[in-house]
């Protein structure tokens, strides 16, 4: 693999040409997975719990079935019993019979909003009728929504036969900790005896939901012959297949899925909640079925990302040197195991350079919908935590914040406590960057106050397919195998047009389905442009040899005389032969004369994706009297590897920020007495709008991956990393005042600003 190391050698990236799919998005004409209609198609719709935790004493469906108009009536009684069996479920691990249990309740309900039947008919309303006939006899049991609460002794109890993994011995009573992960580096307890200064502090935070725009939706349908279809919007049509599939019992050769457009998932949509819902209740009524979650389906019924409780303490030496860390995680997972704490253990400490590291995480179940993945899942969580402790440190030690940063800083060959060596990373110049920044340099007013955080995600690669043709007029078309969530249809055309040296105006970028192009890993994690990117390449590498033999073949000289540059043919030298170039459109033209069509697909497992890590400064006002916090400027500084198409990396940049800025301020899930949701909707779950956030600056840093011919790292994890911390570390700069919960919204800080005084 040639790896390009100077921007000056590249055409098309780093350019900012056209998005692919703007004009169909911009004017309506895109097709999301709602949009899709069929004949005789039918609506289905879910019955779900109005209780945070019963025991399903009887289901009657009969008056629903009775209903004229019902095609369909499904409940746990009619999908596979699943047994236990592990799999890597979304951005983490999951179990099967889990992620069947959670589709479909059976036994008990674990939470408000739990599936507990479904039905089809031939019109909505015919369906919402049914819903309300189906009667439901519930033991109300009781419930826990707090993670500490659900992890103390006495505690209601989820699962009778959940036994916590990680623990030695093993325990012999089930509890609601689902796993213990535990990582150490050094002498931890030695290296605290040796800080001059040491801080602690406990910090907690909320669950948050993803806030895609578009909700759940898709259409099932099976024909005579076995031969079952989904539309669906997800991350991963692959990821939909195999799931469906198991769940209910049908051969992955006799499931095709179509990936529709996607209004936003941001890991998110990495589960499936309808797809073996409607893929039943086609198979039942012989017609399509098409499901929508309306948008208090979404918050009741989807996973939020993980609140969680959180320790953890830092020793220094007087001159800023860190000596001992470590951290106590607790994430939520909702009804069932599988929370990002994982990743937070690995991501918490990783920025820094250290030889004395323990971190501990707990994984627990509580009767809340279970979690799925958000950005860079579990690392903003635990960086909040321990990037405030790294301000309370640098306030102690009377150190400017980066310089603190810069004296610990992660660097080639510094090895994390998981276990790998970091390598070509860019966390040094990241500070660098942000202490240059004239943002850095700004005086600030009264009740104003500067925060400065770092993040780091350590990025996926994985399975990948794309294929590359040709068609008879010169263009090119490229197959990818992954839902295109941010931008990934113009960075494969774009690293394609590199390749194939013609114009990206010349290269159109299509979302196979998965009868159309070979298994590819979901969209998430950061690895797309990184690992698909890297199969679009070398199909485009294997066109452009196809290109040279079908050019040697037309001037009857061996391939090894061509030469294939700013998308033609040319004789290698004098001694080649004197002949004019071919284009890749004349080539194109012959290819009927010269072997047939032009294409390849290449499918390959990537891997060193290189890790990315940012540092964010964040300027915010705020007022004494409401505690309301007015973000006054922000500026995040990334290591983007190399940027394929800047402008996307930009907005990849600046949305997370906004959404980690909204985690910080506003977003939380309120539960009342009864475990039940109370704000289940955009009016009253407050996400941040263009009027509450400053332009943000992105500034790219560009370390070049060496996994990459093009430099490419991913992006679109790292940014929503340091905003909770910034932000807090802005207010308390501000205010005097450490918040160490999440949301930081007007009540909870004007309480504690009066607390204070």
């Amino acid at each position: 693999m040639t790896v390009i190391k100077r921007k000056d050698e590249l055409k098309v990236v780093g350019t900012r040409p056209i998005r692919p799919d703007g004009v169909d998005k911009v004017i309506g004409r895109a097709a999301f997975g709602a949009d899709l209609a069929m004949p005789g198609m039918l609506v289905g719709k879910v019955k779900r719990s109005p209780h945070a935790h019963a025991r399903i004493r009887k289901i009657d469906t009969s008056r629903a079935k009775a209903l004229k108009g019902v095609l369909a009536v499904i409940t746990a009684a009619d999908l596979p019993n699943i047994p236990s069996e592990e799999a890597f479920m979304g951005e983490g691990p999951m179990n099967f019979r889990d992620l069947s249990r959670n589709c479909m309740a059976r036994d008990k309900v674990l939470y408000e909003g739990h599936a507990l039947a479904a039905v089809a008919a031939t019109s909505a309303a015919i369906a919402d009728e049914a819903i309300e006939l189906i009667a439901v006899d519930y033991e109300v049991l009781p419930h826990v929504i707090d993670v500490d609460e659900a992890m103390a002794p006495g505690a209601p109890l989820l699962h009778d036969d959940l036994i916590t993994a990680g623990v030695e011995p093993k325990p012999n009573k089930p509890s609601n900790v689902a796993k213990r992960i535990h990582f150490e580096i050094g002498n931890v307890d030695q290296g605290f005896k040796e800080a001059d200064i040491v801080v602690e502090g406990r910090y907690t935070t909320k669950p948050v939901h993803q806030a895609y725009i578009e909700p759940h939706a898709c259409v099932a349908t099976v024909g005579a012959d076995s031969q079952a279809m989904v539309w669906t919007s997800s991350q991963g049509q692959f990821m939909v297949r195999a799931y469906c599939a198991k769940l209910l019992g049908i051969e992955i050769s006799n499931l095709r899925v179509i990936p529709a457009e996607i209004g936003g998932g941001f890991g998110g949509k990495t589960l499936v909640y309808l797809e073996p819902l409607a893929l039943a209740m086609a198979r039942i009524s012989g017609r399509p079925v098409k499901m929508v979650m309306n948008r208090e389906e979404v918050f009741r019924a989807t996973g939020p990302t993980s609140g969680a409780s959180m320790e953890v303490k830092i020793g220094a030496k007087k001159d800023g040197r860190i000596t001992a860390a470590q951290a106590l995680l607790k994430y939520q997972a909702g009804a069932f195991p599988g929370s990002p704490v994982g990743p937070g253990c690995m991501t918490a400490f990783a920025m820094y350079d250290l030889k004395n590291v323990r971190v501990t995480g707990y994984d627990v179940v509580s009767n809340r919908c279970k979690v799925a993945a958000y950005r860079a899942p579990g690392a903003p969580i635990s960086s909040y935590a321990v990037e405030s402790a790294m301000d309370e440190l640098a306030q102690k030690l009377g150190m400017d914040p980066i310089a603190l940063r810069e004296k610990n800083a992660a660097r080639e060959g510094t090895k994390t406590v998981y276990g790998p060596m970091l390598k070509n990373i860019g966390y040094v110049e990241t500070l660098e960057a942000a202490k240059k920044h004239t943002h850095y340099g700004i005086k600030l007013g009264p009740n104003q106050g500067r925060g400065v955080a770092s993040g780091y995600w350590f990025n996926v690669g994985g399975e990948s397919s794309a294929a590359v043709h040709i068609a008879e007029d010169g263009t090119a078309t490229v197959v990818s195998g992954n839902p295109d969530i941010g931008g990934s249809r113009a960075s494969m055309a774009m690293q394609a047009a590199e390749v194939l040296g013609i114009p990206i105006e010349r290269v159109r970028c299509i979302v196979g389905d998965t009868a159309s192009i070979g298994f590819t890993f979901m969209t998430g994690g950061s690895r797309v442009t990184f690992a698909t990117g890297l199969a679009t390449i070398q199909a485009a590498e294997k066109v452009v040899e196809d290109l040279k033999r079908r050019a040697a073949m037309i001037w009857d000289i061996s391939p090894e005389a061509v030469d294939w540059r700013d998308g033609a043919a040319h004789p290698a030298g004098a001694n080649a032969g004197n002949f004019q170039p071919l284009t890749l459109k004349e080539i194109a033209e012959k290819a009927g004369k010269t072997g047939g069509p032009i294409g390849a697909e290449v499918s390959l497992n990537a891997q060193s994706p290189g890790a990315g890590f940012a540092t964010h400064v964040c300027d915010v006002e705020v007022d004494p009297e409401t505690g309301y916090v007015t973000v006054l400027r922000y500026t995040a500084v990334q290591d983007v590897g190399r940027a394929i198409h800047p402008s996307y990396v930009e907005g990849q940049i600046q949305g997370g920020v906004a959404q980690g800025v909204g985690w910080a301020l506003n977003e939380e899930y309120v539960y009342d007495s009864k475990g039940r949701l109370e704000n289940p909707g955009f009016l009253d779950y407050r996400i941040p709008v263009a009027s509450d956030l400053p332009m943000i600056d992105a500034v790219m840093v560009e370390v070049p991956n060496p996994s990459h011919p093009y430099g490419a790292r991913g992006v679109g994890e790292v940014p929503i990393v340091p905003p909770m911390a910034a932000v807090a570390n802005a207010v308390r700069a501000a205010t005097g005042i450490r918040m160490t919960q999440l949301p930081m919204s007007p009540p909870n800080l004007r309480a504690a600003l009066r607390k204070a005084k």
